[in-house]
């Protein structure tokens, strides 16, 4: 499989969501994020849009939600078990795999999820990731976790000007959980998530600054 083609097409959609002006609806708004969604065009499911402020550099935000095995992302990510670096392909692309436990009350069992990353700094000093799902010979789906996908997703760190220490975080999560879950669970359960991602990262990267 082309990684690096399926890695430049993941960013090539991220671009496209964060250009996109169109009809998003919000769906939870709290003085720390904003989360909005529209149909996902991938999947039938939706594409979830965050927005919100991490007060960090975003060299110390990136470090926290860098994939990577064993890195910091498994310290405070509660919907984060593993993360492991199944190939690094070249300097800015990896094939990754994540594992997360339980969720929703148990009512969500654990997922693995199969991804190639890109990673890439702009003459901004933005620092984005951006996946997407794929498969890896070395990587064939584990009967202990329900194998679920990723479409293109990640996030943008963008510097705010004058404010050095905080961080512009815009997040997209397109996630298909599978199995044979109800609608009404993966739509109560991706804005509370993606608010407590947020908010643990918040805590986070204060306490890796300390």
């Amino acid at each position: 499989m082309d990684y690096q083609e399926a890695a430049r097409r993941a960013a090539e959609h991220m671009q496209s969501y964060r250009r996109d002006g169109g009809a998003w609806r919000s769906c939870k708004r709290t003085n720390e994020i904003s989360i909005s969604w529209r149909p996902s065009m991938e999947f039938p499911g939706n594409l979830y849009k965050a927005e919100g402020v991490i007060p960090a550099k975003p060299e110390d935000v990136f470090k926290c939600v860098k994939p990577e095995t064993g890195g910091l992302r498994e310290k405070w990510d509660q919907n984060v078990k593993e993360v492991v670096v199944i190939e690094t392909v070249n300097e800015n692309v990896c094939v990754t795999r994540t594992t997360t436990p339980s969720a929703f009350m148990k009512i969500i069992s654990p997922r693995e999820f199969l991804d190639v990353v890109l990673i890439k700094q702009d003459k901004d000093g933005i620092i984005a990731t951006m996946a997407t799902n794929v498969e890896h010979p070395l990587c064939p789906p584990q009967p202990s976790y329900v194998r679920g996908q990723n479409h293109p997703c990640g996030c943008f760190c963008i510097p705010i000007p004058g404010e050095p220490c905080k961080t512009q975080l815009l997040s997209f999560f397109q996630t298909d959980l599978a199995g044979s879950l109800p609608q009404t669970v993966v739509d109560s359960f991706f804005p509370s998530s993606i608010t407590g991602f947020y908010s643990n990262l918040s805590k986070a990267v204060v306490k890796l600054a300390a």
